[in-house]
């Protein structure tokens, strides 16, 4: 340990013991709850911890006397540092999904547990404090405020987690700057381009380094060059800090920047890259059927 500051070395001790002993990803925070260090090594082993547990979950709909099915009962697991992408048309059930892991939305039937916590039945005050600490969103139209720079934007959820002002506007602008806004943080919504905008939505979502961070379809209001970027800093974000991430898209190309792909087809899981086999993903389309018959 040459050429250590002497603070650091009770800290190192603690953070290679804690590498040692698990082969779960290790990350070490300050009393500031700010992120000092963390174990890739670790994080890279088998056998990661399972931070996204779906259990037949199934959504349905009533308009007036008609049952509408979103969700047939979908059931799904996603490990830690996983960028997982849901790829399906319009009205597949995707955003559905989406939805009610980030606890938007309540299940009709169905189990979730988040982070080894089950938050099937949370009151949406729970709901309220679980985000705070665990969950990060980017959202297709940004849904930044219009009144604050990008860097108070971006600052914003570390007020929520009670983060002194010094911190937040430290590790708000540096969370700029990892997405190349660095000359733009005292500009407001109005004076960035949609690209821009969403390069602050992506730094606010993992400027807390929540466990998982939800996308629904971040790049459906950008062009392809553009998409091409915002999808490269994201993806980039979540591998240097091995965060979770969860993205929805109708768009082939933009599923393809994930490790793992789930496709959804009116309300169930029609391929999930994982099995690699499509007997096992739900069941057959019409076309399908008829074809075996």
């Amino acid at each position: 340990m040459k050429n250590v500051n002497k603070s650091w070395q009770p800290l190192q001790k603690i953070f290679y013991e804690r590498m040692q002993q698990s082969y779960r990803p290790v990350r070490l925070y300050n009393r500031r709850n700010r992120l000092l260090c963390f174990s890739r090594a670790a994080a890279d082993a088998k056998g990661g911890m399972t931070v996204i547990q779906v259990e037949g979950i199934k959504k349905i709909y009533r308009v007036d006397k008609e049952r509408i099915i979103a969700l047939g009962g979908v059931s799904l697991q996603v490990q830690e540092g996983e960028i997982c992408c849901i790829l399906g048309s319009s009205g597949s059930g995707k955003s559905t999904l989406l939805n009610i892991m980030a606890g938007l939305e309540k299940p009709s039937r169905g189990k979730i547990l988040l982070a080894g916590e089950d938050v099937t039945h949370f009151s949406e005050r729970r709901w309220a404090q679980f985000r705070q600490k665990n969950i990060g969103f980017v959202f297709q139209s940004y849904n930044l405020l219009p009144t604050l720079s990008a860097l108070e934007n971006v600052a914003l959820p570390l007020v929520f987690r009670g983060i002194e002002k010094d911190l937040r506007i430290r590790e708000a602008a540096k969370m700029l700057r990892a997405v190349g806004l660095g000359s733009r943080m005292a500009h407001r919504p109005s004076q960035m381009s949609g690209g821009q905008q969403q390069r602050v939505g992506i730094a606010r979502a993992f400027v807390s380094h929540p466990k998982i961070v939800f996308a629904d379809e971040p790049t459906g209001n950008l062009d392809s060059k553009t998409s091409d970027e915002v999808m490269r800093i994201m993806v980039g974000l979540a591998r240097r800090y091995h965060e979770t991430l969860v993205l929805v898209t109708h768009d082939r190309e933009i599923a393809a920047y994930g490790d793992r792909l789930i496709e959804i087809h009116d309300g169930f899981v029609r391929y999930d890259s994982r099995q690699a086999s499509a007997q096992k993903a739900g069941p057959l389309l019409p076309q399908e059927r008829k074809a075996a018959t």
